[in-house]
């Protein structure tokens, strides 16, 4: 298992899991969400090549419209 950090909190994600299974295994792959690790965005295309590392810091926000 590697830690990391996810909004804020600690967080267990298996070995060698990239961004796009912790997105999925929250159930927001088909959200409108921005990603963020370490204070860098990850554009959505890159998830699924994005190799989570101990003590990334992982900011997930979602998009909510309003007026």
């Amino acid at each position: 298992m590697t830690q990391i950090v996810l909004n804020g909190a600690p967080c267990q994600v298996a070995a060698g899991q990239v961004l796009a299974d912790l997105i999925d295994a929250l159930g927001l792959s088909e959200k409108a969400i921005a990603v963020a690790v370490n204070r860098h965005v990850i554009a959505r295309p890159q998830w699924h090549a994005y190799l989570l590392q101990a003590q990334d810091q992982v900011d997930v926000v979602r998009a909510i419209g309003g007026g």
